[in-house]
């Protein structure tokens, strides 16, 4: 696929490392070499892999007319806390829905993620029981 015919953000400017892990590589019998991407040192409230997709999708909302991004993920969702902080430098709102997987695992004060949620201002966050219909949540919301 010729990804040079999406629009892009610009998150992503460069390519990511790739480090040696020789301890890995040992770990296995050495006969082979491992070696980790490092996406963890792209921007915005620690990277990671989603940046990579969020430099597309935020580009097509924004193409788009947008002005709100609504999207979902599990109680510690890193892609939820990276949309929401792409959202904040577009100078759009953002609202998160998140699914309780595991029955009395969201504790609003007890997660890293729901700090970062809201000192980057997130506009509303709806928790739900594991197993929901999330495209039918973010429809409803």
């Amino acid at each position: 696929m010729n990804l040079a015919k999406f629009a892009r953000r610009g998150y992503v400017s460069s390519a990511t490392p790739l480090e040696a892990a020789p301890a890995f590589s040992k770990a296995l019998g050495g006969k082979v070499n491992v070696f980790i991407k490092r996406d963890d040192l792209l921007p915005g409230t620690s990277g990671g892999n989603k940046t990579r997709k969020l430099d597309f999708s935020m580009a097509d909302a924004i193409e788009k007319g947008a002005d709100t991004i609504i999207t979902c993920g599990a109680v510690q969702s890193n892609h939820c806390r990276l949309t929401l902080a792409w959202a904040v430098k577009e100078g759009m709102d953002c609202h998160l829905i998140l699914e309780e997987r595991v029955k009395g695992s969201y504790k609003p004060e007890g997660s890293g993620n729901n700090f970062l949620f809201n000192i980057l201002g997130v506009k509303s966050t709806t928790v739900v029981s594991g197993g929901s219909d999330m495209m039918g949540e973010m429809e409803k919301l």
